[in-house]
């Protein structure tokens, strides 16, 4: 039931028609043979056709007095297909056609998707439901976030330490910005580098210079004024952690002014028992969740390890083992680079279809002895153009089976990587979909009504892939990317002037 609710509106927004794009094309087609055909008539001499030149050198007065007829007729279809295919001033909402990011309404911007065909620009949606402005006064575990897959790994972001860097990317806007649109986990890779703690995208456990990002307190400081900044909201950090400086972690997280937040881990459930209700915990302002890959490091630093409170499944080691073997000794990174090629080419093993099977460090995901449940869902090899497309139906039929692989345990946090790419919902319906389904029975988040029974929805004819927005604690995203999300070419206006330039030099 969870993965046909999933699927069939993400079939529906992948099927909608495109009329307003394919609609233009067609009355260019028809005001072409209307051209070509009056000027054959206009041109038909005697019972013969007579070229277009002797058309305007016999008959010039006719000739001026047509071209000036059907150019006016053109400026009329301009400005009846530009108004038609795109709306502006904010009013486009999710799979309209837009021009500039202008024309799309709050939580959207104006890009496409070319991986799966759709070349002309609309308005994807960019910005999260943050469920607990909806319905509020549950337990942590019963609410589904979105994670961002390496969060730090941003497309053209500067090198701190003046070499080039050569690795990997798995975003493209900054941390700030990731929390703004309703991202409340990140993914952080920690190492040991320069005499202190720095995230690096790396192999073999070690951080270098072409690997580096830049030191890991920055990031941190981000999420503390984040937080400082939006007191009802809960962030989740996830290490991966390579730092061995003795209270490292520690040291850092007090640096950033983060541990005022930090949920303690003594009031953590041990044994699959429900989290605490939000609100208590924001009350107590216990909003920062932190863990950590090394188990030690609980007991000796107070910091949670993952797998002892949530369920994982696969997909996440193929990197660092890929890294580690392109940069090997053996292999030098032109031989690196033929192989990564072979390798996507030949299929890409992070994401299988139809499986979810659990990380060999988690328990089995229909364990009981963990309440929270994270879903990697991301490729081996990031590529920013295929992520609209990854997260389209595949993405909801992934839901659909690693919720049954979990024992039908919905995920409470998704990881992604470029998470604001899509072929218009993405991510964002269907956490929509994953929260409006655990938290009140109803296909969408924006059917639940706050205060009413399990299974009362809202009336809504169609789904609706635009953010909701609620008072009680929601706040505005500001979509934007490091670099631009997609080139937007209209080809509106020059298909127009293309059609117009050759009337208006004969009217000169």
């Amino acid at each position: 039931m969870i993965k046909n609710a999933l699927f069939s509106f993400k079939y529906r927004v992948s099927i909608r028609p495109s009329f307003l794009y394919l609609n233009p094309l067609f009355l260019f087609l028809l005001l072409f043979l209307f051209f070509f055909f009056g000027f054959i008539e206009l041109c038909i001499s005697e019972g013969k056709i007579q070229i277009m030149l002797a058309c305007f050198t016999d008959h010039p007065g006719l000739c001026r007095a047509t071209a000036i007829g059907y150019f006016l007729f053109l400026l009329f279809f301009s400005f009846f297909i530009t108004i038609s295919t795109s709306c502006s001033n904010g009013n486009c909402q999710v799979l309209d056609s837009c021009s500039q990011p202008t024309d799309c309404g709050a939580g959207l911007y104006c890009g496409n998707c070319p991986s799966l065909g759709k070349t002309q620009p609309f308005c994807i949606r960019g910005v999260a439901t943050i469920p607990t402005s909806v319905i509020g006064g549950l337990p942590f575990n019963k609410y589904s976030w979105l994670v961002t897959h390496n969060s730090f790994s941003i497309v053209d972001a500067p090198s701190f330490t003046g070499a080039q860097r050569m690795t990997f990317y798995n975003q493209e806007d900054s941390v700030t910005n990731q929390l703004r649109n309703g991202v409340r986990g990140l993914m952080l890779d920690m190492y040991d580098f320069e005499g202190d703690i720095w995230l690096c995208h790396s192999f073999q456990g070690q951080c270098f210079n072409f690997t580096a990002f830049q030191p890991a307190i920055n990031t941190l400081r981000e999420v503390e004024a984040f937080l400082s900044q939006n007191p009802s909201e809960i962030v989740t950090i996830i290490i991966e952690d390579y730092v061995h400086t003795p209270k490292g972690l520690t040291k850092l997280f007090t640096n950033a002014g983060l541990d005022k937040y930090s949920f303690p881990v003594s009031k953590m459930p041990k044994k699959g028992e429900d989290w605490p209700i939000v609100n208590e915990m924001v009350q107590a302002n216990h909003r920062l969740l932190v863990f950590t890959s090394v188990a030690s490091k609980e007991a000796e630093e107070g910091i949670a390890y993952q797998w002892k409170y949530i369920l994982e499944n696969g997909g996440k080691d193929y990197m660092h083992a890929m890294l580690s073997f392109f940069f090997s000794d053996s292999y030098c990174v032109l031989v690196s680079s033929i192989f990564i090629m072979f390798w996507v080419s030949a299929g890409d093993p992070g994401i299988k279809p139809g499986s979810c099977p659990n990380r060999k460090e988690s328990r089995p995901l229909n364990s009981k002895g963990a309440s929270l449940f994270l879903m990697n869902y991301f490729p081996t090899y990031p590529v920013e153009a295929d992520a609209c497309k990854e997260h389209s139906a595949p993405l909801a039929d992934m839901i659909g089976t690693c919720y049954k692989a979990a024992g039908n345990m919905m995920p409470n946090f998704l990881a992604v990587n470029f998470y604001m790419r899509s072929d218009g919902g993405g991510v964002f319906f269907d956490l929509d979909s994953m929260n409006g389904q655990r938290l009140c029975g109803c296909t969408t988040i924006a059917a639940c009504q706050a205060g009413a029974p399990f299974g009362s929805c809202k009336n809504i004819s169609v789904p609706t892939t635009s953010p909701v927005t609620n008072t009680a604690g929601s706040f505005s995203g500001s979509v934007q990317f490091s670099a631009s999300a997609s080139t937007v070419y209209y080809p509106n206006h020059l298909a127009i002037g293309l059609f117009s330039f050759p009337w208006m030099m004969f009217l000169l």
